[in-house]
């Protein structure tokens, strides 16, 4: 899919359509970027070339993506600074290597690594034990894990607190998009917001003691019963590379006793491979 036509335009017009993202004045910008309103008035309307220095500047106060960032710079005539490697690159070898520890370490329960778009890149041994019954073709590559999860041939059915989840899944998916721009995750919004949704009365229950949930459990009825998780997202913490900058690590954690022991119990029957 190609670029929104913001993202390709001049640098100036790109700068104005992130600070518009934003909701920042220029006023508010120039303050936080250390500059003139009139200089950077004069950068949004084509009137002055930005330096290096000064587009840089402004993509970090405005948290521009690195991808972002790299066609900004481009834009403005810069060669692109973030370079953007496949995972396999031997550059980043060390970064594989700790997703794949992370992955392991995090056996016996799913944790799974995926792309800006949400494909899965990785996944641990548990990952299987978590999908088992889904359609064959949503498990042929790419698998996308929010399609996985919310579509009728996929978690869906099985999944206890789908509206709940549902809900949970698309308020993180538009946060993504206000946050990134991406056509690709606003297709998946309109693709994942057309699947059959569920009666409001398939939300979670609420805990003993009637106090509300902190956070949405992923419960989920499986060959080793009902299994219930909460779910955690890691990121790097200063990445320079495009690639990882858009890794996140899903882990899911047991919510209760009976899910850890279900998934010890079936852990031992697998076979001992790497994570991948």
């Amino acid at each position: 899919m190609t670029a929104p036509a913001s993202l390709t335009a001049p640098v100036g017009a790109q700068i104005r359509h992130w600070r518009a993202r934003r909701r920042l004045s220029q006023l508010e910008l120039a303050l936080e970027a250390d500059v003139s309103t009139r200089h950077l008035s004069c950068v949004e309307t084509g009137r002055a070339a930005p330096s290096r220095e000064m587009v840089l500047r402004l993509a970090n106060r405005l948290d521009v993506p690195l991808r972002e960032r790299n066609r900004l710079l481009t834009a403005a005539g810069f060669a692109p600074m973030y370079p953007a490697r496949p995972l396999a690159d031997p550059a980043l070898a060390a970064a594989r290597q700790v997703v794949e520890l992370v992955l392991r370490g995090h056996e016996p329960c799913p944790a799974l690594a995926v792309d800006r778009h949400w494909n899965v890149v990785m996944q641990n041994r548990a990952v299987p034990l978590l999908v088992d019954g889904v359609a064959p073709d949503l498990l042929a590559g790419p698998v996308n894990a929010l399609r996985l999860s919310l579509h009728p041939r996929g978690m869906a059915p099985r999944i206890v607190n789908l509206a709940a989840w549902r809900a949970h899944v698309l308020a993180r998916l538009r946060q993504q998009i206000v946050a990134s721009d991406d056509d690709t995750l606003r297709a998946l919004e309109d693709e994942l917001a057309a699947y059959p949704a569920p009666d409001d009365a398939a939300h979670a229950p609420t805990p003993a003691g009637g106090e509300p949930a902190l956070v949405v459990p992923l419960v989920v009825d499986s060959p080793l019963g009902r299994l219930s998780f909460i779910s955690t997202t890691t990121v790097f913490g200063t990445p320079v590379d495009v690639t990882l900058a858009e890794l996140a690590l899903e882990s899911f954690f047991p919510a209760d006793a009976a899910t850890t022991a279900a998934l010890r119990a079936a852990f031992a029957t697998l076979p001992d491979t790497d994570a991948g």
